[in-house]
């Protein structure tokens, strides 16, 4: 049998949810351009989960059930007050709280369409709460209650900060969810395809998916890029520290794309935002040194950024702590992982690939006295 190392270039499903042709990303035809400019989060959410942009009618009503399922069990959030808060790592709290969610939901074994279309509003609306729940919580303060009258991405700064975002600031985070949304089959989602494929549930698929997102290959790479920021520390330090890294052939995260070949066209939407917001919040700095960076990494690697390398310094200067930006990313990607379940289950077949064996030949048995 021919292998792929990392399934590089094999089709493995067929699906009408997104796609990445000739460096273009598309969510169900769109251009993630024209999206990115134009489109609230919740209609990227329906636009995924039903393959059309909705009516107005139907979007105030996704609107209106994403608002009514924000509460989280009381159960889930005081589970979080038992853990050492001081090392447990958020993408394993968020792993452990979606499943939790599971064991508190009525429909959690129901495998209905109707049924699964509930948990997916519960699931998406839900996760923001998590996140910042956990994030208070771990900072010793109480988590904030959402409020019906702000959209999905001002939700979540205002339960994570408790006040009310600006305009520019809930423009570059529902930007942010919208760009990060879904991204064909990459590894998290594939991990969601196979989990469900199996008919389990809809929770077991959603926290395999954060399991693999929890890699810093995958989902992790942005607080990777803020980690390197952080120990750079000022302008002045970058060409030496990138140089030393270079000189040393050692990994830049941020940059370069497995599926892209002339770059990853989210990230231009993030470096604007980040320009703006870091300029508001009075850290200029910190997109300055990123844009040096790219310009280093561009002329002597040729690697164009990805969507990782300026959301770091967006998600910065939103206050969201370092550590909880693999969160922030599960928070949008959980859409793209429920529209790739319903997918799924609404034309299923066991996801079950071959091994290339490689190991020794064939071997006889010894008593363990005789070996």
């Amino acid at each position: 049998m021919a292998t792929t190392k990392g399934l590089e270039g094999v089709v493995a499903a067929e699906t009408k949810i997104s796609s990445i042709i000739d460096d273009t990303l598309t969510y169900v035809g769109y251009n993630i351009d024209d999206l990115a400019e134009n489109a609230s989060f919740e209609e990227v959410v329906y636009l995924l989960w039903h393959t059309r942009l909705p009516k107005a009618d139907e979007l105030a009503e996704l609107k209106q059930q994403l608002a009514e399922n924000m509460v989280v069990p009381q159960a889930v959030l005081d589970h979080f007050k038992t853990y050492d808060l001081k090392s447990v790592h958020p993408m394993a709290a968020l792993r452990t709280a979606v499943s939790l969610l599971g064991l508190y939901d009525e429909d959690a074994e129901d495998m209905s369409a109707e049924a699964n279309y509930r948990k997916a509003i519960k699931l998406q609306a839900r996760m923001a709460t998590v996140v910042t729940a956990f994030g208070r919580i771990r900072a010793g303060k109480e988590p904030v209650a959402p409020r019906k009258d702000l959209s999905y991405a001002a939700n979540f700064l205002y339960m994570l900060h408790d006040k009310e975002p600006q305009p520019i600031e809930v423009e570059a985070f529902n930007k942010a969810l919208v760009l990060h949304a879904d991204h064909e089959l990459n590894a998290s989602t594939f991990t969601a395809r196979v989990c469900v494929a199996t008919l389990s549930d809809i929770y077991s698929g959603v926290t395999a998916a954060i399991g693999a997102l929890k890699g810093p290959l995958h989902g992790g790479a942005n607080e990777q890029v803020m980690k390197m920021l952080s120990e750079i520390g000022s302008i002045d330090n970058v060409e030496s520290y990138i140089q030393n890294k270079l000189d040393n052939k050692e990994k830049i995260m941020g940059f370069g794309h497995r599926v892209y070949r002339k770059g990853d066209p989210r990230a231009k939407h993030l470096r604007l935002m980040s320009e703006k917001l870091t300029k508001l919040n009075g850290k200029p700095e910190l997109y300055e040194m990123s844009v040096k960076i790219h310009d280093m990494i561009q002329e002597q690697k040729h690697l164009p950024a990805n969507v990782d390398f300026f959301s770091a310094s967006v998600y910065d200067s939103l206050g969201i702590e370092h550590d909880l930006f693999t969160p922030v990313f599960a928070v949008s990607r959980v859409s793209g992982w429920v529209a790739h379940i319903l997918e799924q289950y609404a034309n299923n077949r066991l996801i079950r690939p071959r091994a290339e064996y490689v190991g020794p030949g064939m071997q006889k048995y010894v008593p363990v006295e005789e070996r």
